[in-house]
């Protein structure tokens, strides 16, 4: 096991390299506008997965695959060439879907700001069920209450058991 801060730089400068080979030395027709987005690389140095986008069509995007299998092994001899490591790692190039969630996002976002406009529409003539303000404001008469004292009273005093309501004892 390697220290994770080394292979994160090993996977940066891999992808450094990378990303110069394509833009500087890789010649190929069929490389479409490449964007080296990341790098990953095993705890053991061995394997090297690099995440790519291309800004086109799917055809693009299908020749751009081709080309950078068809290159990998000059990209590998370069990256073991510029690295120094004892064992190059082996490249996998796979597709970053990045631009694809992105584009999913984008419209999620605009169903719900569409969602969000027809709530306020119809919620523009909407008023409050039940009262404009549910607190009751402070020194404000109780409305309901005076029934329901008149309703359980019959004039005994039951907390103190006696009539005074202090003890048991009648008062004089």
């Amino acid at each position: 096991m390697v220290d994770a801060a080394r292979a994160r730089k090993l996977a940066d400068r891999i992808q450094q390299i990378v990303a110069e080979m394509l833009e500087r030395r890789i010649k190929d027709p069929r490389l479409g506008f490449v964007t080296v987005t990341d790098t990953r690389i095993t705890n053991d140095l061995r394997d090297a997965t690099v995440y790519y986008t291309v800004y086109g069509s799917d055809g693009e995007r299908a020749e751009t695959a081709a080309a950078l299998e068809s290159a990998k092994g000059v990209i590998r001899t370069e990256v073991g060439r510029k690295t120094g490591v004892r064992h190059t790692p082996s490249l996998t190039f796979v597709m970053d879907s990045l631009m694809e969630n992105a584009a999913h996002i984008d419209d999620l976002l605009a169903q719900a700001r569409a969602r969000d406009a027809e709530v306020a529409r119809a919620a523009q003539g909407a008023s409050p069920a039940g009262d404009a303000n549910p607190y009751r404001e402070p020194g404000e008469p109780e409305g309901d209450d005076e029934d329901a004292d008149d309703d359980d009273f019959d004039g005994r005093d039951t907390a103190g058991g006696g009539e005074d309501g202090r003890s048991g004892r009648p008062a004089s």
